[in-house]
């Protein structure tokens, strides 16, 4: 191979992709930390100083190479996105979601029990007069489920996602609720 191959593409190669992992480690280290994960968060945290050091050392090395440069800044951008992406697709933890309906929340609870998910109605006022809003702790992979079943019950009704980073859990929170609660719905009927 020739040098100016080896010090204009292969160098900034090696520094583009070592940043994108080490970027990646760092966006999902913090995720793990945010998340309360004590012993991956540290073992991620090695990996990714590890190879930062590497591509650190390849640029220090080759200061007169500018494209080592692009490299690292562009390793870095694209790191943050493949990072965000990873996170997304492991989708760990709880999150709380908050549906807020100036309808009758009688389908969309049963529709929402039906698929296995507790809640807890509260009754309100909003801008346009009386508002249900349904709270519901559920896990983060969830959250296209529950929003498919919003948009089919209740299009209109809004929703905010907030994550948590604990949840005590019990076995089902509606169990010894279930028939007083089914038959509140029924007597809510507008």
């Amino acid at each position: 191979m020739s040098p100016e191959l080896y010090n204009w593409v292969l160098i900034p190669l090696l520094i583009f992709i070592a940043r994108i992992l080490d970027v990646s480690l760092g966006t999902i280290r913090v995720i793990f930390i945010a998340k309360g994960y004590k012993l991956i968060a540290p073992l991620l945290g090695f990996f990714e100083i590890l190879i930062w050091l590497i591509a650190i050392r390849q640029v220090l090395e080759n200061l007169t190479n500018i494209m080592s440069y692009f490299a690292f800044a562009g390793g870095f951008a694209l790191g943050t996105y493949v990072g965000m992406v990873i996170e997304e697709k492991i989708s760990i933890g709880k999150v709380l979601i908050r549906i807020t309906t100036g309808k009758s929340p009688k389908q969309l609870a049963a529709n929402l029990q039906k698929m296995g998910y507790a809640f807890t109605l509260n009754y309100g006022k909003g801008l346009d007069g009386k508002v249900t809003t349904l709270h519901s702790v559920i896990n983060r992979h969830d959250i296209p489920k529950i929003a498919e079943i919003i948009k089919k019950t209740n299009p209109h009704a809004f929703y905010a996602i907030e994550d948590i980073r604990f949840a005590h859990e019990t076995k089902h929170p509606l169990s010894p609720y279930k028939k007083k609660y089914k038959r509140h719905l029924k007597s809510s009927k507008k």
